[in-house]
């Protein structure tokens, strides 16, 4: 009896007790993610400081937004970033993978290939600003690693202000980002590769296959799911990105770093536009979502092209 008016309370917990290991996740989830992400949408209508209480301006903000060159420098900034935390980790991560699985493994035993892949990862441990603060010091521009290293092999004349130049600030944070995001996508795929027969390799190896042959034929059909693992949550990272680029430059200079996530910051704690800086990462959030619905979608689609063959 008591049992069916608990169930009548509650209809969705009637009979289904996991149900119940899902409320402490989901009220975190809404408390931590929900609750402060509807406050940032509402704060991105008014006109809020973070002293008096917010009033209401409708698009105000939004409207500036759209006029706002600083805004759409940062986008573009994050084109950049998706080139440097996307694209080529993946692409260099697939290759170095690819060779740690097929090559070293095979030839010098799975410890040393595992060593390596640890190696590849050390950066993704190390937390961002770390990371930063270590690079920092390598591109100084008075006693930095890299400038003394050129200098003492005679290409002195290459040696530059690499954070305080408006010309290669950018791409310096971008070589930063393809250090520290390369072990992600290694250890990915190499995971995804332990589902691969060996015997595949070693009977393309029979037939005269060479590497690269192996890994078209091979190693991409096998590891497309995880590539696209890869590709989504490492363009989620590259669009909020965010340590770096406080650590090392402030979105200097001249603005030549600036990403949505700084930008949103800045507006939020250094100019206290806080209801501006709440519609910046409101914006961001949108192209975020976007981007994963896009994702999957394109996920889906190949994942029915291949069921139909």
């Amino acid at each position: 009896m008591s049992t069916s008016h608990s169930g009548s309370l509650v209809p969705f917990l009637s009979g289904r007790s996991y149900w119940w290991y899902l409320l402490p996740g989901a009220a975190l989830l809404t408390l931590i993610v929900l609750v402060p992400l509807g406050w940032n949408v509402y704060l991105s209508f008014t006109d809020y400081r973070g002293i008096v209480a917010p009033t209401w301006t409708g698009l105000d903000n939004w409207i500036t937004l759209i006029g706002d060159e600083r805004f759409w420098l940062s986008f573009r900034n994050s084109v950049a970033m998706i080139l440097a935390m996307v694209i080529a980790p993946t692409l260099i991560g697939l290759v170095i993978a690819a060779a740690l699985f097929d090559v070293i493994g095979r030839k010098f035993g799975g410890r040393l290939a595992s060593f390596l892949r640890a190696t590849y990862y050390l950066p993704q441990i190390l937390p961002s600003v770390i990371a930063a603060i270590v690079i920092g010091w390598i591109l100084r521009p008075e006693n930095g690693a890299l400038n003394t290293i050129l200098e003492s092999i005679g290409l002195g004349h290459l040696a530059s202000n690499w954070l305080g130049s408006p010309d290669t600030a950018l791409v310096s944070i971008m070589a930063v980002l393809v250090w520290i995001q390369v072990g992600y996508p290694v250890v990915i795929f190499m995971a995804a590769l332990q589902r691969v027969d060996p015997e595949l390799y070693e009977a393309a190896e029979i037939d005269g296959a060479g590497w690269f042959r192996r890994f078209a034929a091979i190693t991409m059909p096998m590891i497309r799911p995880e590539m696209f693992v890869v590709a989504l949550t490492c363009t989620i990272a590259a669009l909020k990105v965010f340590g770096p680029v406080y650590a090392l430059t402030g979105g200097g200079p001249n603005f030549a770093t600036i990403v949505p996530s700084y930008y949103s910051y800045s507006q939020f704690f250094q100019s206290q536009q806080v209801g501006y800086g709440a519609a910046i990462a409101t914006a961001l959030t949108i192209v975020i979502l976007l981007v994963s619905i896009v994702f999957v979608w394109a996920q889906n689609r190949a994942e029915r092209k291949e069921a139909a063959r």
